[in-house]
């Protein structure tokens, strides 16, 4: 029998947010005449793209559930699923955004930065009161914007001080955007993460805006491309230096899958290889930051990076024994309906299943402690009450939900193929 029964597991990719009515207690008093008018007019237009109104819903439009918000039903939901400790990425659209957070660009005037800026600031606020809820248990992301370096650090001072330990969360990244992450205009914001230790995230998002009425490509290319909007960030902290000038900086990849960062990382050592060696096309593009760099890319990884892997399949575990396992984190995704919720311990044995205890642990337990600064042996103890056990995880084969019909998940996606059998 291995030294623990069962398994502490932390979701490294939950989401959660105010009831919108609620942030106004959350914004500053010279706000409250503006935000009145706002809720009274807002409707997320991301919502209609799924319009199916059950509890748990796709995407965004699970900003709907209670879930986000009633602490005491979140927690039974999540501990009914083995799950023990969570981090909080937003949910529900914060005030004077147009659309939520992973689907709006970033503000184009000075005018709209500041009304947007107090909503994100309200939503912190709101998180901070949430997690306080249960201590120990919660680490909620900042949010910020890159318009105000200067904004953004204090934020970055504050939500520390808060107790927010999930770090921050960039923007989405778009062809709408500002500078790009690796200007040097940013470097205060790098400083203080480090400082800190603050893990700064880039979580998976939807560019596009549902709005723009008769294109039904709109959506589809945002989902096409959410992703590389979300990778290509790794990309450019590590040209941009931005490693080597703050080597303590955590830098996490969330919801945007792990299958493919070793061929990304063989694509960006060839990209320095070459453009270190005089007279090639790359060194004539690439040479200057290729030389400047103390390291080859894939090294950076190793040291500064971390993936949230949410939803992980049973194709994508053993993936992580390249990227290395004290890289890689589990998330559940909650309450997302493509998330694994309610059904995250078959989850856990379909991606683990085949994986040693010790490669398991790091996923679930070990390296999302380290980033997010969890307790380990306080969560030991609620683990002992609702976590899965280590036998169940890596026995015999569970019956899974149908894919479609029982869950979204592309956990389950694969399910017949790897040879578990569908609920009857």
């Amino acid at each position: 029998m291995e030294e623990f029964q069962k398994y502490t597991v932390i979701s490294a990719d939950c989401h959660a947010g105010a009831e919108i009515s609620t942030y106004r207690r959350y914004l500053e008093a010279e706000w409250h005449s503006e935000f009145d008018d706002w809720v009274n007019a807002f409707s997320d237009p991301w919502v209609s793209v799924d319009a199916d109104p059950a509890e748990f819903t796709i995407g965004v439009a699970s900003a709907s559930s209670s879930a986000n918000w009633d602490s005491g039903q979140r927690m039974r939901q999540l501990e009914d699923d083995g799950i023990v400790a969570e981090v909080i990425f937003p949910n529900t659209t914060p005030p004077f955004f147009p659309s939520g957070v992973f689907t709006a660009a970033a503000p184009s005037s000075r005018r709209e930065y500041e009304r947007r800026w107090a909503g994100l600031r309200a939503h912190n606020r709101w998180l901070a009161e949430f997690c306080s809820d249960v201590p120990g248990r919660r680490a909620g992301v900042a949010q910020v914007f890159l318009n105000d370096v200067d904004d953004a650090v204090a934020e970055v001072r504050w939500a520390k001080e808060a107790g927010l330990t999930g770090g921050i969360l960039l923007p989405a990244d778009s062809l709408v955007q500002l500078a790009p992450v690796y200007h040097a205009s940013y470097d205060p914001l790098w400083a203080v993460c480090a400082e800190l230790g603050m893990p700064v995230h880039r979580h998976a998002s939807l560019p596009g805006d549902p709005t723009v009425e008769g294109d039904p490509a709109i959506t589809a290319i945002g989902l096409i491309e959410g992703r590389f909007f979300t990778r290509r960030a790794l990309a450019h902290l590590v040209f941009g230096g931005v490693f080597d000038r703050f080597p303590t900086l955590m830098f996490v990849l969330t919801e945007a899958g792990i299958e493919w960062v070793p061929a990304h990382l063989r694509e960006l050592d060839a990209v320095y290889g070459s453009a270190r060696m005089d007279g090639t096309l790359a060194n004539t593009f690439a040479g200057a930051a290729a030389n400047a760099l103390r390291r080859r890319p894939s090294e950076y990884l190793a040291t500064n990076c971390y993936l949230g892997a949410s939803f992980m399949s049973a194709a994508e575990a053993p993936v992580s024994r390249q990227i290395g396992v004290d890289r890689v984190m589990w998330g559940s995704d909650y309450p997302h309906s493509e998330g694994t919720y309610p059904f995250s311990i078959q989850a856990l044995q379909m991606a683990f299943g085949s994986m040693t205890y010790a490669e398991t642990r790091s996923i679930l337990t070990d390296t999302p402690a380290t980033v997010y600064g969890f307790d380990r042996q306080a969560l030991e103890h609620v683990a002992d009450r609702v976590g899965p056990r280590v036998d169940a995880v890596h026995g015999a084969p569970m019956p899974v939900p149908r894919f479609p019909e029982e869950s979204l998940s592309p956990a389950f996606s694969g399910a017949v193929a790897t040879g578990r059998l569908p609920q009857s």
